[in-house]
């Protein structure tokens, strides 16, 4: 079963932990800086000035401050787009392979 195939409350099973993030995106090439609002072990959401819609592929790179601490880099999959006021959006990213 799909990551969209399952319904809302399954993906809710999921522990999500806040963290407010600045990360980067790379996109067909294009590097675009975002803010993570939450992560889980499976997925996180995005906050980006710039529009991404549902099965677009993104690589997320989130760098740590501290130097025992490696940063999160991982190839994701846009399963939900949310558009915000200003022309920026809101996304839902699965994750398909942690680097």
């Amino acid at each position: 079963m799909s990551q969209t195939d399952r319904d809302y409350s399954e993906k809710r099973d999921f522990i999500r932990m806040r963290v407010d993030a600045d990360v980067s995106l790379i996109h067909e090439g294009d590097e675009v800086q975002a803010v993570c609002i939450d992560l889980s072990s499976s997925g996180m959401q995005l906050e980006a000035p710039r529009s991404f819609k549902v099965g677009d592929r993104l690589s997320v790179r989130i760098d740590s401050d501290h130097a025992a601490l490696k940063g999160l880099e991982a190839d994701t999959e846009v399963v939900w787009v949310k558009a915000q006021d200003g022309g920026g959006q809101k996304l839902g990213l699965t994750i398909l392979k942690m680097k």
